[in-house]
């Protein structure tokens, strides 16, 4: 069942997911969701761990990939940084996700480990105060203070099954044990109302806080220029539409899986079809980290930040559930 499940976690995502409603292909794999769903259900016998010596935050979400949960995490570090605490970020090594590890530890003070309990007992040894885990909400050892679930505005959830016959790694009814949810969009007027109201039907005391895209380094590019782009994230058109919304013009798109290691054929193969098409070459941050050293300056990236709207609830929220006085 592990192998399956990091290898799911390493794929292109079958287009059938976000489906509004299940076709032929999620009925086909319905008998593997059972299983995995068993296998789940089994795991969850044995109990949690609640580790009194450090206050810990879990940012993770329920549909897989592209939530947002590594900006949004690097979001928390920087807004908590205020509060006189000495905090770290987490993150479970997996050998497929170095990208999010290398931005993690660009921009942050990352603890990693291949157990997620090791990792609090790593920041215990070194004092931390605080640690906000990049993924983690399905963790069968660790009890989180703070549980917070990531959703796409666009991508929602799916089709609604689980894995493999949709993108949910647990059924939406589980947002009846979180705190709070951040609704990811690519614009910043995103009307969230529908999306809310759902939420709010199965847990009407969860908290919710819409976030959108910033592209940070945007005064670098020329916008009259055409651009392709090409990534391998969890919703590569999250991605696409950013720049679409900050009018770049979009010539080309090539879709990786996520956290694909780039070959050396494969970057050369993009930068002679811009040189064709007198065109710039544009991916993520996350991506850029993987290209080939030699061929990293004839790459941009864009650099995103994400702006939170009522930052100041998002705090006393937090500061509420892991019982400190500031």
């Amino acid at each position: 069942m592990k192998f399956l499940w990091d290898n799911l976690m390493n794929f292109k995502k079958p287009k059938f997911w976000d489906y509004k409603k299940p076709n032929f292909f999620a009925y086909l794999l319905f008998p593997i969701t059972l299983l995995l769903t068993l296998n789940n259900l089994l795991l969850k016998i044995y109990p949690k761990k609640k580790f009194n010596e450090i206050k810990t935050i879990c940012v993770g979400n329920i549909y897989l990939g592209g939530t947002g949960k590594t900006p949004t995490t690097l979001k928390l570090f920087e807004l908590l940084k205020g509060l006189n605490l000495n905090i770290a970020t987490a993150k479970k090594n997996y050998s497929y996700q170095q990208d999010e590890e290398i931005l993690l530890k660009k921009k942050s003070n990352l603890i990693i480990s291949k157990k997620r309990s090791d990792i609090i007992a790593k920041a215990i040894k070194k004092g931390i105060d605080l640690v906000i885990f990049d993924d983690g909400l399905q963790e069968k050892k660790v009890d989180y203070d703070v549980k917070f679930v990531c959703f796409d505005c666009k991508s929602w959830i799916g089709n609604g099954f689980l894995i493999p016959s949709g993108p949910l790694r647990e059924k939406i009814k589980s947002l009846m044990k979180y705190d709070g949810v951040f609704l990811k969009s690519s614009i910043k007027d995103f009307n969230s109302s529908e999306i809310s109201s759902k939420i709010k039907n199965i847990n009407p005391e969860i908290e919710i806080f819409n976030s959108y895209v910033l592209i940070k380094n945007i005064n670098k590019f020329d916008l009259s220029n055409k651009f392709i782009i090409f990534s391998g994230i969890g919703n590569a058109y999250s991605f696409k539409e950013t720049l679409v919304n900050n009018n770049f013009n979009i010539t080309k798109e090539i879709v990786f899986p996520d956290h694909h290691e780039y070959k050396l054929e494969e970057i050369s193969k993009i930068l002679n079809f811009a040189k064709k098409e007198k065109a710039e070459i544009l991916t993520t941050e996350k991506d850029y980290v993987k290209i080939p050293e030699n061929l990293k300056d004839k790459i941009n990236y864009i650099e995103i930040d994400l702006e939170i709207e009522e930052k100041d609830k998002l705090i006393n929220l937090i500061k509420t559930k892991i019982n400190e006085t500031y």
